[in-house]
């Protein structure tokens, strides 16, 4: 996939069996939000508990980019798994917050804390945005 850079990683060795760790580099825009989707839907299969994304060498993520997360987030809650962002490069840290979905999805600092259960705290209660039209 040009640009997206998406490698999907099974971690066996890491202490949390059933996780999937994505890795994602580059641009998270709408030229890439389609692919990216798709990639991401097809890491939530069965047996799957713990979906890892590492941010940290995405470059920059526009809307399209943090609609796939949304969406990736509610579909694995669906299903019964848990999605944890790690390592926001800077440009994705500062729209997580400028957003507020940083209340939203579980961010921890690195990958061995985000697959340790429970060491990071989980993605707040706070309803999902609300897209309006206008």
């Amino acid at each position: 996939m040009t640009g997206l850079g998406v490698v999907p990683r099974h971690r066996r060795s890491e202490p949390t069996a059933g996780s999937t760790v994505v890795r994602l580099r580059g641009d998270l825009g709408i030229a890439a939000a389609p692919a990216l989707r798709e990639r991401l839907t097809s890491a939530l299969r069965p047996g799957t508990r713990l979906l890892v994304l590492d941010l940290s060498r995405v470059r920059s993520c526009d809307p399209a980019g943090l609609a796939v997360l949304i969406g990736t987030q509610r579909r694995a809650r669906r299903h019964g798994i848990v999605v944890r962002l790690v390592a926001p490069s800077l440009p994705v840290t500062e729209q997580l917050r400028a957003t507020g979905l940083e209340s939203y999805l579980t961010v921890c600092p690195d990958l061995p804390t985000a697959l340790v259960r429970g060491r990071c705290a989980p993605a707040g209660t706070a309803a999902p945005p609300q897209v309006l039209a206008g």
